[in-house]
């Protein structure tokens, strides 16, 4: 009776010659990589701190340069929101009147720095006391036609 080699990932091995040597640069000449270390001779590439910036197009004014940069972008200063569902506060709050910033947190619902904006997504059919930073006008209307109110939180 023959034995099987048993095939595992510790008997795994890549084919010979498909696995190739890294070059050992800057070993000296014997290395056939010395000297100039693969860089060749003069220019930017040779030299020591080469690392060319994202965009760089060899001298020429760069593109993100030469198109025309019009209009006021509000980009650094927007107010990014957590955003919760109405549905989301009907579905965790089904035991209580009340609905915190704070209670919000320990439910998970929002993290603890960015403002809270409830949004109208879902149904509610429960009178809730709800205190965010924001509120969507679909959201507050389904708030109030349940029957609860609205609290605007500072920030």
């Amino acid at each position: 009776m023959t034995e099987q080699k048993r095939i595992g990932l510790e008997s795994l091995s890549p084919a010979p010659g498909s696995r190739k040597r890294s070059k050992r640069i800057g070993m000296g000449l014997g290395s056939g990589h010395g000297k100039t270390a693969t860089r060749g001779h003069k220019g930017q590439a040779s030299r020591s701190g080469d690392g060319k910036m994202i965009g760089f197009e060899g001298g020429q004014t760069p593109m993100l340069r030469r198109i025309p940069k019009r209009g006021f972008k509000n980009t650094p200063f927007r107010t990014r929101y957590q955003i919760v569902d109405v549905g989301d506060l009907a579905r965790v709050f089904k035991n209580q009147t009340e609905v915190t910033l704070e209670a919000m947190r320990v439910h998970g619902l929002v993290g603890a720095r960015a403002p809270v904006k409830i949004l109208g997504d879902g149904d509610l059919s429960k009178a809730l006391k709800v205190q965010a930073h924001a509120f969507s006008k679909s959201a507050e209307e389904k708030i109030k036609k349940a029957g609860g109110s609205t609290e605007t939180a500072e920030r």
